[in-house]
């Protein structure tokens, strides 16, 4: 019988197979063996060892599609990228960090904002010109209103799809909405600070009713970028690209020569302002990190 693993915890995995029954697994040895360690998001082989107990071995983990390193878990088709549009305010520099660490790891994003409904139309045009712009899918729900959920079940059917975004923009509670056997934890908002905290503490991995699986994972405030050279940050920048040989130097970074193609593209309303400027913090703190070296 085969299934799927959605948490490990204290030595048990526990598999969702096929027969749609969770499962309480331990690992054969053999794997032990071979210097190999089951992830949440593994497709295996069980068998079951106490049916009534809903006990059983994984006695094979079958090949993975793709591995992340940050959350460690297999088998991740896409991202929903979470950010809420209000309470708190997006931080974009946050959320182009989080598109950023995506891409490096090869999975295709979609942008969620939540709370459109206490949002103005001026914001949501915003962020929707400066990120469909870029490329990327931006869908706008409510978890509270259960608003836009249908769109984001399409998205999800199907797939596995990480959850990623700060603390307190709602990521539990869309999984809430879309999985209603899940029954995380939802946190509230810092008055103080106007942060999120933290109620997720460990990686699992939820069946949409829908069709399709979900995963979260704690909750990130800041993401360093120090594993990017800081000559490689604008291949993250699709926009960037249809300007690509129009600059006067062929190495052109876009930060500070004469006659740039993208900066000219800026100025003239073409690419965001707000991107572009990230895009120089990001060149910027990785030319401070190699100095520092």
């Amino acid at each position: 019988m085969q299934g799927k693993i959605l948490k490990g915890i204290s030595g048990f995995y526990y598999v969702y197979a096929e027969n749609k029954i969770l499962y309480a697994c331990k690992a054969k040895g053999i794997f032990r063996l071979q210097n190999i360690k089951p992830l949440v998001g593994d497709n295996v082989e069980l068998e079951v060892t106490h049916e009534g107990d809903l006990e059983g071995n994984i006695t094979r983990i079958l090949q993975r599609h793709s591995e992340l390193i940050r959350p460690a878990v297999a088998n991740i088709d896409q991202a929903l990228v979470i950010f809420a549009i209000t309470h708190p305010d997006p931080n974009l520099n946050l959320l182009d960090r989080f598109l950023i660490m995506m891409e490096q790891q090869g999975l295709p994003c979609v942008i969620c904002f939540n709370k459109s409904d206490i949002s103005s139309e001026e914001e949501r045009a915003l962020l929707q010109a400066t990120y469909e712009h870029a490329g990327y899918r931006v869908v706008f729900f409510s978890a509270l209103q259960k608003q836009g959920l249908d769109e984001i079940k399409e998205i999800l059917k199907d797939k596995t799809t990480t959850v990623a975004g700060p603390s307190g923009v709602g990521k539990s509670s869309l999984i809430n909405a879309l999985c209603p056997d899940a029954n995380m934890e939802v946190g509230e908002i810092s008055r103080k600070i106007k942060r999120g905290k933290n109620t997720t503490r460990h990686t699992e991995i939820f069946a949409v009713e829908s069709g399709g699986f979900i995963m979260d994972t704690p909750g990130l405030s800041s993401l360093n970028l120090f594993s990017l050279e800081k000559e490689d940050v604008k291949d993250y920048y699709s926009e960037f690209r249809p300007y690509d040989g129009k600059c006067r130097f062929a190495s052109c970074v876009h930060v500070s020569e004469p006659d740039c193609a993208v900066k000219t593209a800026v100025k003239a309303g073409e690419i965001s302002k707000i991107r572009y400027d990230n895009y120089r913090q990001f060149y910027e703190e990785l030319k401070d990190t190699n100095r520092r070296k």
